[in-house]
């Protein structure tokens, strides 16, 4: 809630408004009657989808994704989001392009498929990443932390 999303759109529309070639996805807030219903994926290419909704039991019937009162759609969030990652890495080295990923947090890291995909994104000599990571706050994300230790990565704090 410190504006990560609102930063990376901003800097989204200068790239874009300057030609660099760029994609990617943010996540936006769904609210409903003033309040926090839930999340969605957006894709720089005008997709968008459920991230994660909040949960309207409390029972884990089915094999359900968690994170405090929302239920995680993985099957939405990968299918509009693979796909533009696997693009990315694909691209070539010919040009270079940046990619968006905003964010990579509890939510997304249900996915292993984009665990997958986030660090061939970032093996890829082609492509500049802008990407948000959580602050760490009780158990440490493997992969952010592993972000975060990079020598090619450079982090700002946002407030």
């Amino acid at each position: 809630g410190v504006g990560k999303t609102t930063l990376i759109q901003k800097v989204t529309q200068a790239l874009k408004s300057s030609g660099i070639p760029i994609d990617g996805f943010y996540t936006e807030e769904v609210r409903e009657g003033g309040r926090r219903t839930g999340f969605d994926v957006v894709t720089l290419s005008g997709n968008r989808g459920p991230l994660s909704r909040v949960s309207s039991d409390s029972s884990t019937s089915r094999r359900e994704y968690r994170v405090g009162q929302y239920v995680v759609d993985l099957v939405s969030f990968e299918q509009l989001v693979l796909p533009m990652l696997r693009n990315v890495s694909h691209g070539g080295d010919t040009e270079k392009r940046i990619c968006v990923i905003d964010e990579i947090g509890k939510m997304e890291l249900f996915s292993q498929a984009f665990i997958q995909a986030v660090r061939q994104t970032l093996a890829g000599s082609g492509t500049v990443v802008l990407g948000t990571i959580p602050i760490p706050k009780g158990k440490p994300l493997d992969l952010v932390e592993e972000i975060r230790s990079r020598k090619d990565v450079k982090v700002f704090n946002v407030s």
